[in-house]
């Protein structure tokens, strides 16, 4: 293999850090805010909910307006000001102890957020060798499956020992370290910086090469928010909190066995030998979870989402910036996460609205079963494409 082909240079390296140590931080306080709403500020659990729930809506209000952002501005530019930003709304944790000043941080944090995750993966998609993309990307993402399982285990265990101060003060330092690293990521010139106008169109929110498959992934993200929003109470309703934590190690534990094989799959052969399979092995592992009464099983059906989902988005991202021009990677990254997002918020509204009379067990299986409309939509995705495109080797030129 030669050097010109090679994913883990330098500078993927330093993305892939940068990404990791973003979303660590993330779902580090998606576990642990509520926590500190209810034991420091005296707050309900509603109160704790609603510090989750405006950082994903500001996320998700800004992702369409972040393609045209990172294109008019640069993505090292971007990249800077989003995470420089970010980590100083970190360092704010600690001075602030009112719930509206706390909801207004997380809004304006969340605004970074969005525009960071975009800005990186467009960088992560630019430095990896197109030949070898699907594999790259796939790596890419585990960065954010090893955040998902880090990130919960990490400060739940830390909030038992250390202060609240403390515990904000690790992570800001944690952030700013990203920060660092990101001066020296080198970002491959799109000789377009600065040169886009945003003028409200479709065009400047979403990439429409990009638009299918987002769609796919909606769904998918849909059916996926019954695991991340109530797993934890699902467990402890079926007396196995004290296991639950490990569920998320499962998962981690079978995307990282698995994503090498998936990744050359997708290169090699065609996103269709990967995405297919995962799908119908997330919705089995889904209607595991549903019929969960032992930890064995809980773990078990950890391992087997973890098999499929964890396959599943890294290919369909993927697909997302391969159907579109390469200049407008950040544009064709925004449109999917726009959609991704939105299915995440969507599903824990929808779901949560039916959980109290049908139950976890019935919520589950339901999604388990819906989620294998995603074949159907991503066989529509795929239409009226070309041999070459539909192979998922397409040259794009960066």
């Amino acid at each position: 293999m030669s050097k010109s082909d090679s994913i883990w240079t330098k500078d993927f390296i330093m993305v892939v850090l940068v990404n990791l140590f973003v979303f660590v931080f993330f779902y580090t306080f998606l576990a642990v805010l509520p926590i500190y709403m209810i034991q420091e500020l005296g707050g309900s659990e509603s109160q704790g909910g609603l510090l989750i729930s405006l950082f994903l809506l500001s996320a998700i209000i800004t992702r369409p307006f972040s393609g045209a952002i990172i294109e008019r501005f640069g993505k090292k530019r971007m990249t800077i000001i989003s995470l420089a930003l970010f980590a100083l709304s970190s360092y704010l944790y600690l001075p602030i102890h009112n719930f509206y000043l706390l909801l207004g941080l997380r809004f304006f944090q969340g605004i970074w957020f969005s525009i960071l995750t975009t800005v990186t993966g467009a960088i992560a998609a630019d430095i990896i060798p197109v030949k070898r993309r699907g594999e790259g990307l796939g790596y890419f993402a585990m960065s954010m499956n090893l955040a998902m399982a880090i990130g919960p285990f990490l400060g739940l265990s830390l909030v038992k020992v250390i202060s609240f101060p403390v515990f904000f003060t690790i992570f800001a330092v944690f952030v700013s370290l990203g920060l660092l690293i990101a001066f020296m990521i080198r970002v491959p010139d799109q000789n377009n910086s600065g040169t886009t106008v945003f003028r409200f169109s479709f065009s400047d929110m979403f990439e429409k090469g990009a638009l299918k498959i987002a769609i796919v992934g909606l769904s998918i993200s849909f059916c996926y928010s019954s695991v991340t929003s109530y797993l934890s109470v699902y467990a402890k309703t079926i007396h196995l909190l004290d296991v639950s934590g490990y569920f998320f190690v499962c998962f981690a534990v079978t995307m990282m066995a698995a994503r090498p094989f998936t990744g050359k799959l997708f290169d090699r052969v065609g996103p269709g030998i990967v995405i297919y399979p995962s799908i119908i092995v997330f919705s089995a592992g889904l209607c595991m979870l549903a019929m969960t009464n032992s930890a064995l099983m809980l773990l078990l059906s950890g391992a087997v989402i973890g098999l499929g989902y964890g396959s599943i988005v890294p290919c369909m991202q993927t697909l997302a910036i391969q159907n579109s021009p390469g200049h407008r990677s950040g544009f064709a990254t925004a449109t999917f996460f726009t959609f991704f997002d939105s299915g995440i918020a969507g599903g824990s509204y929808v779901f949560g609205l039916f959980v109290a009379s049908a139950g976890f067990h019935t919520i589950y299986l339901a999604a388990g079963l819906f989620v294998l409309i995603a074949l159907l939509l991503y066989g529509w995705s795929q239409k009226k494409r070309t041999p070459l495109e539909a192979d998922g080797n397409v040259s794009i030129a960066d």
